[in-house]
């Protein structure tokens, strides 16, 4: 239990420097202004086209760091800092969105499986705290119900642990794309390869979050059974 504890509390605290990591990072990039001043939106542009794909929409969104792609509505929706903006941050945010839609289109295969475990997950997050604290609150005379709450979680964490080469692999084909496309200078692309690094970690501390915490669960369930 004592374990347990403590290894949420790491994982809180490492969490915690990596987003500040990144929200500096990003910050920083986003006052770099691009050398060939496009925006993100000319950026999602250029590489969609070169990709061949056309069916992807390109749209602003709300919000700061909302920057996401949908493949079932096609869509890659762009902050508006990101959309507008003609910085390093912006085009490297703008590529990665796009290394999505074009995982999409290639039938990337982590990029499938997330997809279809979505609706399981959606619904999972809808109940799985309330399972959770029932089963807590009714350990003694019930432990199945906290199993039961067990198992919904993981569902949860084997997504956030799928999203991770998702995430990687379109990082990886953005710094590709923008290098070969000098899209952004020498000295730009380090800056680039810093800031998708950074979003990057924000991911694996999910994930390890998720564990740390499925592990925690893990360990009160089997805690109670075996004194019984």
């Amino acid at each position: 239990m004592l374990f347990g504890w403590l290894l949420l509390i790491a994982v809180f605290i490492i969490g915690l420097i990596v987003q500040t990591k990144f929200r500096n990072r990003f910050q920083k990039y986003l006052a770099t202004p691009l050398s060939s001043g496009l925006t993100g939106r000319e950026v999602a542009e250029r590489m969609l086209r070169d990709y061949g794909i056309y069916d992807v929409k390109i749209v602003e969104g709300r919000g700061f760091l909302t920057d996401h792609y949908n493949p079932v509505t096609k869509t890659v929706s762009l902050s508006p800092e990101v959309y507008h903006g003609r910085s390093v941050a912006s085009a490297a945010v703008a590529a990665h969105e796009c290394g999505h839609a074009v995982q999409h289109a290639q039938g990337y295969f982590f990029l499938k499986v997330r997809s279809a475990l979505v609706p399981v997950v959606q619904f999972s997050s809808m109940i799985v705290q309330w399972v959770i604290l029932a089963g807590l609150l009714l350990l003694n005379v019930f432990p199945q119900l906290l199993l039961f709450g067990i198992i919904l979680f993981a569902t949860t964490t084997l997504f956030a642990f799928i999203t991770l080469p998702v995430e990687f692999d379109a990082s990886r084909r953005a710094l590709a794309w923008v290098k070969q496309r000098n899209i952004v200078s020498q000295t730009e692309y380090p800056m680039v390869s810093d800031a998708l690094k950074w979003a990057a970690m924000t991911y694996v501390v999910a994930a390890l979050s998720s564990l740390a915490s499925l592990l925690y669960y893990l360990s009160i369930f089997l805690s109670a059974t075996r004194d019984d």
